[in-house]
């Protein structure tokens, strides 16, 4: 009896192979998160992060030793900076106008001592979180204070900066896409807050053994999960944005504009055939309108029923209710 060697794998094996491959790399592929401020500055520091670049581009992928298993993706809004700049001017000036007060104090000698005028620079300087921007000078007879203008210039450098990390390969995720997932998070904390609100009313929970919670939670979350499908398949109906497709295509970093034909909706308070446009919980209200009555014929225990004629719209919407596919 002779011994062959085995036979080679064949296509499908390979296929098998890579397939397994991918689901556990997608099984323990972290989704983008933000990178905190300090390790931005870390990154600008060491010079892995260059923030000459944005004068062309307003993302672009970079890499940092410390962080191998990562894919970093550096973003610029330059809305997002005009914003943190002008709130930053704002505070500074109204903090500077509250020490120009203490200063007057200390001068007209209605404001004694060390520690009372330490106190009331304290008081004053944290009212809108920007103390580190100043230098103070106090002793028992005078104050002084000064704007430190390298903290404010490093400050302003990272106005509209962001960094995303991912450690999704990038033929599965690109950049452009992995700071789109990380703008949906926000529909996440939406999602996060709604159950715990008006909506799905997760609270109060009047359960006490771990079982019947989890299962109450569940079941919350599932019929948040119907409801984010109904929405959606609702989108001609509602003021939503129906062009989801530039969403998915535009600039991840611009911030999200509506189309021409979502703002007719919220103008117009119509949709494209000339009816009126509902919200969702409107909708709900219309469609609660039908519904089915038991009918028995006189003298008889028998019985039918008879189900509410719904009207175009409300038939449209149950139309777009069967369509959606998951």
């Amino acid at each position: 009896m002779s011994n062959k060697p085995a036979p080679a794998a064949d296509g499908s094996d390979r296929a098998n192979h890579q397939g397994h491959e991918e689901h556990e790399e997608a099984r323990h592929a972290r989704p983008s998160l933000p990178v905190e401020t300090g390790a931005i500055r870390e990154l600008v520091h060491d010079g892995q992060l260059q923030l000459g670049l944005f004068d062309d581009l307003n993302l672009f992928e970079l890499t940092d030793p410390n962080r191998p298993s990562e894919r970093l993706v550096a973003c610029r809004n330059p809305d997002l900076a005009a914003l943190r700049a002008h709130k930053r001017r704002s505070l500074l000036e109204a903090t500077t106008k509250l020490l120009d007060k203490v200063c007057a104090m200390v001068e007209r000698g209605t404001l004694v001592g060390k520690d009372k005028i330490g106190l009331r620079v304290g008081k004053v300087i944290n009212n809108h979180k920007v103390a580190k921007h100043f230098v103070l000078d106090i002793d028992g007879q005078r104050f002084d204070y000064r704007l430190d203008n390298e903290k404010v210039a490093a400050e302003a450098a990272l106005d509209g900066v962001y960094v995303i990390r991912t450690s999704v390969a990038s033929k599965r995720l690109s950049a452009s896409d992995a700071v789109r997932s990380y703008k949906q998070l926000a529909n996440a904390e939406r999602a996060f807050r709604s159950p715990k609100t008006v909506d799905l009313k997760v609270r109060p929970i009047h359960h006490h053994l771990e079982k019947r919670v989890r299962a109450h939670i569940f079941l919350c979350m599932l019929a948040y999960y119907v409801e984010w499908h109904m929405r959606e398949a609702w989108r001609p109906l509602t003021f939503a944005d129906d062009d989801q497709e530039a969403k998915r295509t535009g600039d991840p970093v611009a911030p999200a504009q509506r189309s021409d034909e979502a703002l007719a909706k919220v103008s117009t308070k119509l949709i494209d055939d000339g009816t009126e446009a509902h919200s969702f919980r409107t909708l709900l209200d219309s469609l609660a309108t039908i519904v089915r009555n038991v009918c028995r014929v006189p003298s008889t225990e028998t019985t039918f029923n008879v189900v509410t004629t719904p009207d175009a719209k409300q038939q449209r919407a149950l139309d777009l209710i069967n369509s959606i596919r998951v």
